[in-house]
């Protein structure tokens, strides 16, 4: 049996603030989406316009054969001596910037993979 959005509507009416809040969230993480990430384009109401993506985090997974290149990009990227350069390498997998503009990940990004480092983005 096909249940209805009136149906479902009308459950949720009666249901608390808190419960409308948990629910939200479970279906958030249920479905790995989160309601900020997406518009309701109101012309359409079927068409869902996801917000584009403007900042993202940087992980480096692996240094690669060449360590060193490694540790003169971040260090240059990233403004840092060469000992907390050096240091933030050697501790991968692990966060190199987070809220990165998609610009300078393009480029930090070609740079590391050129010398043989594995990253993420996220």
């Amino acid at each position: 049996m096909k249940i209805t959005n009136d149906e479902i509507l009308n459950k949720i009416s009666s249901m608390s603030l808190i419960e409308i809040i948990e629910l939200i969230n479970a279906i958030e993480k249920k479905f790995g989406i989160s309601s900020e990430d997406y518009k309701i384009d109101n012309n359409n109401s079927s068409k869902i316009k996801e917000k584009k993506k403007e900042e993202f985090n940087l992980y480096l997974d692996s240094i690669g054969e060449n360590k060193i290149a490694v540790i003169k990009i971040i260090r240059n990227y990233l403004n840092l001596g060469l000992k907390e350069a050096k240091d933030l390498v050697e501790s991968c997998p692990v966060l190199i910037k987070n809220k990165i503009n998609k610009n300078d990940l393009d480029l930090i990004k070609k740079s590391l993979e050129e010398v043989g480092a594995i990253i993420t983005i996220k």
